[in-house]
């Protein structure tokens, strides 16, 4: 190696043990962190895999899939009641986005995934029922803890805070909630069915929900570049029905929240996939 191409070596090298000897804090520079993209799909009643794609088992803030349990929990509790009570106005202390600023019932929180609805059903909730429902449930790592040192995992828990899932345990979940193995009543089952949005693909009968959030560091909340989609569900043709979960995690930037994307390319491809 010529000498001018090792200095570059040594004045990195300089510079470290200069640091060093001055009591410099030093801070290991992190791997990029990679896009992640996942497609699951199994058979409803064995569990079969009938496509898989991708990395399926690192597990990730549901945001508003999380409105699945959380409308079982909400009937489950007598929160909810019925597809279009309670019905709640809006206020100000909510600090919602201008489109949330309306009057809300559980079939428009699921439609068009209504965050402070999610909340006012926690807080009538509680902690202590809030936790053991999601423990109950075994849903995901089923920690509700929040932030830590804000106290806010009754509210804040499932978007982007402590509360993670992979796809593989997503449609683990759905699953057990399509075969009733959850511990809820019959009535949770049968609203929750009937509030999740439905949708058509090449003969194909969806309900699902979606999800989007932009990450943030786990070490120091700080916000990445990266963002989240979840279109997570179910599906009926002709006597058959499956499961999904389909999760992307990159930092492009799209005209519209990642999880409706998400969803868009799910029902175009689902054909495809499963014929």
């Amino acid at each position: 190696m010529r000498n001018i191409d090792r200095l570059p070596f040594i004045f990195a090298g300089v510079l470290f043990l200069l640091a060093w000897l001055l009591g410099f804090p030093m801070r290991a520079q992190s791997a990029p962190l990679k896009d992640v993209q996942c497609t699951l799909i199994a058979d409803a009643a064995s569990g079969k895999t009938l496509y898989q794609n991708g990395v399926c088992d690192q597990r990730f803030s549901p945001a508003s899939t999380f409105k699945v349990p959380l409308s079982l929990i909400g009937y489950d509790s007598g929160i909810l009641s019925d597809e279009h009570t309670p019905s709640w106005d809006y206020k100000p202390e909510f600090k919602a986005l201008k489109r949330d600023q309306k009057t809300v019932d559980p079939i428009i929180w699921e439609k068009d995934s209504i965050l402070w609805y999610s909340r006012e059903i926690t807080r009538q909730l509680g902690p202590q029922s809030f936790a053991g429902y999601v423990s109950k449930f075994d849903y995901g790592n089923a920690d509700v803890s929040g932030n830590p040192g804000k106290n806010d995992g009754l509210t804040r828990s499932w978007v982007n805070s402590s509360l993670k899932i992979t796809p593989v345990e997503q449609v683990d979940f759905l699953r057990r909630f399509l075969a009733r193995k959850l511990p809820v009543s019959a009535k949770a089952y049968d609203m929750t069915s009937a509030i999740i949005p439905t949708f058509q693909a090449g003969g194909w009968t969806v309900r699902g929900k979606t999800g989007s959030t932009k990450l943030a560091n786990d070490a120091d909340k700080v916000q990445e570049k990266r963002s989240l989609g979840w279109f997570v569900g179910w599906a009926n043709k002709d006597g058959r029905q499956i499961v999904f979960a389909r999760l992307v995690v990159d930092t492009n930037r799209t005209d519209m929240p990642k999880g409706l994307k998400t969803r868009v390319a799910f029902l175009k491809d689902l054909p495809q996939f499963i014929k």
